[in-house]
């Protein structure tokens, strides 16, 4: 079964990204460039889910993750 999953980058101050899943709550990995990171959260996803059937715990249906910015003044 193929499923679709939005990953949020997140630029590390020391290099290399940070990636979780929004829609798996701790599901969180790294990597030292966006390909690696991106390589990682798909093998990070594959055992998040593993885990869920093995426990037999549902696995989350799709939710909309949406994503949008806001200005503050400080």
């Amino acid at each position: 079964m193929q499923r679709r999953f939005k990953v949020i980058l997140e630029k590390n101050e020391s290099g290399g990204f940070t990636v979780t899943v929004p829609e798996l709550p701790g599901c969180v990995t790294q990597g030292r460039d966006r390909k690696e990171a991106l390589e990682h959260v798909q093998e990070a996803i594959a055992g998040f889910l593993e885990a869920l059937v093995i426990e037999g715990l549902p696995i989350p249906s799709s939710t909309i993750v949406e994503m949008d910015e806001v200005q503050v003044s400080y």
